[in-house]
């Protein structure tokens, strides 16, 4: 499959993206297979996004709206809704999420003609407990669980009718790593905590979700990492009111790839973060490895009595997992190179192109 992409990319000169490399790998192999249900996930935005192609997906959702990409995206909330917006197709449904600007995204369902407009609540009616809107995860499931009844009822001859309620709440409490993976060390009893959240509102749903698991006056220690592309003040701020303003209990690290914040970017960004006559977070501007902030963490935490978060930017997570003993699956060298990582700074084009174009890291 991956040959003939390349062909066709080279024959027609289409300077495609790794993203978009594999974006057409996955639909020519859900077409050879003939896959019964595909979910697409955007990787940037939605309205040209690489994924955007389908024309008449059975549903369309939008889970939570934030300011993320907002060079590419736009600058407000609003902005950015609509550029979400650009997966909603005519004569569909689109489900929406509670933290959206709703007036906005109802306006472009209507300007779409799409065939409905739904939240978790019209579907499932208001969650028993309204402190669960408070949980990123259990927003997440009523989602995930509003799609498949309302996709019982549209597809029933591929979903099926009855899907017990048992089967569904498993299935939508399943997290993959990184999200919210809890780690427990039998002899210190230290837990450690591993979340890909990497912009301001998803560590804000963090940092509530750590209260509200482990209590108000738990103590926290975090290692954290950010993406260049983020707001590192906004981002800052929320790990301050994780640790209670001790700016001691922070340790900074950069990951080594091209999107990666560098510390220095950080620190002015947080000025309260900068270390002064011993005070301050915890960084190394001669080794700015995420393992040795990991070792330096772990050791007080389990000092401190203290719940260590590693949290921030996707691209630290697989060498903090591998300082906590976790073998870890590695891309060779050539694929982690064509992906933007390593010394990279954009994505390989695979036309033929003379011209180097501007690309969008996902």
């Amino acid at each position: 499959m991956l040959p003939h992409i390349y062909l066709l990319c080279r024959e027609h000169d289409i300077p495609a993206t790794f993203f978009e490399i594999t974006t057409a790998l996955a639909f020519s192999y859900y077409a050879t297979e003939e896959t019964d249900v595909v979910v697409l996930e955007t990787g940037l935005g939605g309205r040209l996004d690489a994924t955007n192609v389908g024309k008449a997906p059975a549903l369309t959702i939008i889970t939570s709206i934030g300011l993320e990409h907002t060079r590419i995206l736009g600058d407000t909330i609003e902005k950015i809704a609509v550029e979400k917006a650009g997966i909603m197709k005519p004569g569909r449904p689109v489900l929406v999420g509670p933290h959206v600007p709703h007036q906005v995204l109802r306006q472009c369902a209507e300007d779409k003609q799409a065939s409905g407009y739904f939240t978790p609540n019209d579907i499932l009616g208001p969650p028993v407990d309204a402190t669960d809107l408070e949980d990123y995860d259990l927003e997440n499931a009523r989602i995930a669980t509003a799609a498949i009844k309302m996709l019982q009822e549209s597809h029933p001859q591929v979903i099926g009718r009855i899907i017990p309620e048992d089967i569904i709440k498993l299935g939508t409490s399943s997290r993959p790593p990184c999200r919210f993976e809890v780690i427990n060390n039998k002899d210190s009893g230290l837990a450690v905590i591993l979340d890909v959240a990497h912009n301001p509102p998803a560590m804000d749903y963090l940092v509530r979700k750590l209260v509200k698991t482990y209590g108000k006056d738990a103590k926290f220690r975090v290692v954290v990492g950010m993406s260049s592309d983020k707001d590192l003040s906004l981002c800052g701020a929320s790990i301050l009111r994780a640790v209670q303003d001790d700016v001691s209990r922070i340790h900074l690290v950069e990951a080594a790839h091209p999107r990666a914040a560098k510390l220095e970017s950080i620190l002015e960004a947080n000025p309260q973060l900068k270390r002064a006559e011993g005070s301050g977070a915890r960084y190394d501007l001669d080794d700015r490895s995420i393992t040795k902030q990991v070792n330096d963490a772990i050791a007080m935490a389990e000092i401190g009595g203290e719940v260590l978060i590693v949290c921030g930017s996707v691209f630290l997570m697989a060498e903090a997992r591998e300082a906590l003993g976790f073998e870890e699956p590695r891309d060779s060298d050539y694929i982690a190179e064509v992906a933007g990582a390593g010394v990279r700074h954009s994505q390989e084009l695979f036309g033929n192109s003379s011209d180097v174009l501007p690309t969008l890291a996902k």
